[in-house]
Formats: structure tokens, sequence, C-alpha cells
């Protein structure tokens, strides 16, 4: 679309982000207008000195045609809120990111996605632990995500490859900026096999500010998120905490008290982090033992007009069948064939009698 450019225009302005561009939209009805609008209505619109001062400066030297240009030459793929193919499970989050840079390709079947984080500095015990589970989840059908980074995400990423499966690796740099710069090798292959995504335009560095809001990305994709080891202060941690924040389960492989890569795990199942000891634990807690039958119907069976509506009144909290039917005003053998369907898909669980949850966000 020729919208789309603009997308990534605003993207590149340094305090233009998810909020800003909710309210630019709000103002103007496009990025179109908004880029092309004068000073005294961006300010109008709610942009600060400062962000108004970046735009400026960017959009009087900046060629967005040859941006567009460069990104087709790199192979990355640019998806937006409007594009029906932006990720599901990340378009729920608070403030998902407005662009998506992309490498490979982002399939429907990565509905199904579990991250696995941890540590850069693993031990033996903690790589294991990693590709256990990431072979593990990959030969059930579901999509490994994780952080590219060192240690356990690596082992993560590639334990899934070498089981056949997909992987998504989220980066917090540009893509002329990967990092780590020996993961090159990795990288190519998970493209081949699943994704490279990223929210930061191509020359974009690997700053250390840009990690926190990567880790909500790969926890936004996913269902869930496994720590497979994490020192008290560790960013696995933070995934952990914004999966948390976006309704996501949280899972920890715990391990000996005394060993440093173990202290945040093991805290994080003293909080209420579910303990995991095999990939069992992980499909039975979200319900994942079905998971190729889920996507076969999902495939097969169109999504209805009732289905959206059910899913956005199960939004916030479980619900009993008797409070759907009377907030939506439908018969109550409709929605329960409805919610019966949605099951089915492993779009809602059934958590008491005739009580009803959202899955995964």
């Amino acid at each position: 679309m020729s919208e789309r450019k603009y997308w990534v225009g605003f993207n590149m302005v340094r305090g233009i982000g998810a909020a800003r561009v909710r309210a630019l939209l709000d103002y103007f009805g496009s990025l179109e207008e908004a880029w092309h609008a004068p000073a005294e209505e961006l300010r109008e619109a709610g942009l600060d000195r400062r962000s108004l001062a970046n735009l400026l400066a960017l959009r009087s030297r900046i060629d967005l045609d040859r941006e567009m240009e460069r990104l087709q030459r790199a192979d990355v793929q640019v998806f937006t809120w409007e594009d029906e193919d932006y990720p599901r499970r990340l378009r729920q989050i608070y403030n998902p990111p407005p662009v998506l840079y992309v490498k490979g390709t982002l399939l429907p079947q990565d509905d199904w996605a579990i991250a696995i984080v941890g540590t850069r500095r693993p031990t033996n015990y903690g790589r294991e632990a990693a590709r256990m589970l990431g072979e593990g989840l990959a030969r059930q059908g579901i999509t490994v995500v994780s952080g590219l980074a060192l240690g356990i995400d690596a082992e993560a990423h590639r334990a899934a490859l070498d089981a056949g499966g997909r992987t998504i690796a989220v980066l917090g740099s540009g893509f002329r900026h990967l990092y780590p710069a020996q993961h090159k090798e990795l990288a190519r292959r998970i493209v081949q096999q699943g994704a490279v995504i990223s929210e930061y335009a191509l020359d974009v560095r690997p700053e250390a500010s840009n990690f926190p809001p990567r880790n909500r990305i790969i926890s936004g994709l996913s269902m869930g998120v496994v720590v497979v080891e994490a020192g008290e202060k560790s960013g696995a941690l933070i995934t952990a905490a914004f999966a948390a924040e976006q309704g996501r389960e949280v899972f920890a492989v715990p391990g000996p008290i005394f060993h440093h890569p173990s202290k945040g795990t093991n805290r994080l199942i003293q909080e209420g982090a579910k303990a995991v000891t095999s990939v069992q634990d992980i499909l039975e807690e979200l319900d994942l033992t079905m998971v190729a039958e889920q996507q076969e119907a999902r495939l097969t069976i169109p999504t209805s007009e009732l289905e959206e509506r059910i899913l956005a009144c199960l939004e916030e909290a479980p619900k009993h069948v008797d409070e759907v039917v009377q907030e939506l005003g439908e018969e109550t053998a409709r929605v329960i064939s409805t919610l019966t369907l949605l099951e089915l898909k492993g779009l809602v669980r059934q958590v008491g009698p005739q009580q009803y949850r959202r899955v995964g966000g």
C-alpha cells in the first residue's frame, strides 16, 4: 500500500512510538496526511517540541521511496497495524509496535508459539534444558520464539531448527547491524524455517535501551514464556515480567539453589511461575496437546462475526455463558455452539462449569 512508506517514516523518528502514532491517526486520519502536515497542526495533534523537531529534521532529509527500495533490496518485508497478517497475539498487547520489519515468513500457525529465554552464560544443564524444550515444542508443531542472543536463546533456536520446526528471532537492532554478529549464520537458518523480526529501522544499532522493548515483543508473540536460566538481574526476567503484564503464562526451569544462573528462575517459581521439568508440563498447562487439530480447525473453518464478538467479550476476564449471552444479546444455544467451536480452534478454554476464558491474550 502507498501508505506503508509513511509508517516506515514515522517509525524512524525518535520519540514517536505507538501512542503518538495513534494520536496522529486520530487527528489526521492517515499517516500520509500527518507526514505532510505543517508544524502547527502537528503540535495540535499532540507532538511535543522534541518529537516535532526530530520529525521535521528527518522529513527534510529522507527520501521515503528510496528507504522502501533499500528494504526491498535487503529482502525485508514491512507489516503495520493495518495489515491482516500482523501477528494476532502481538496486536493485542499494550502499545504493540506500529511497524514490524520481517525477514522470512510469518504464518497463521505461529499463533501457537512459546518463548524460551535465559542467560547469555548458561551452564551445561541450562543448555541441555533449552535444547530439550526447544526440540520438544517444535516436534509438537509449536513455534519457538527467542531473542537470537548468546546462550539460552541460541540453544532454543537451534533445537527448533534441528527438529525441523519453526522459530522466530526478535532483534534489538536493525537488520544492517544484526547482533550478535557471530549469529549471522543462525539468523540465515531461521529465515529459512521461520522469521527474524525487528521493530527497528535498518540502520539502528544494538543499543542497550533497545532490548527491554524487544523483550515485550518476544512475550507478545507467545502464549507463554519459559525462563531456563537467569541471574537475579537478567534480561530474561524482564521478558517474564512483560509476559505477566500481557496475561501470558510464565514458566521457569528449576535449578540448584547454590548456582547463580538459577537464582532468577527459582525466584520466579516462588512468585507463582509454573515449574517446568518437561515439555509435557507446558503442553498441559496451555492445553496444547491437540495443536495439530486446532491448527486444522482454524484453517478449515472460517471465523464468524459472532466468534469475533465473543472473543472481544472475553478480552478482560473469564465469564459464564449467561454473562456472554446477556452482553451480546444472542440466543443461548447459538453462543454455546460458537464457544464449542472456539474451544476446538484453541481460542477459548473452559475453566469451570459454563465458564470460559480467552486463550493466550
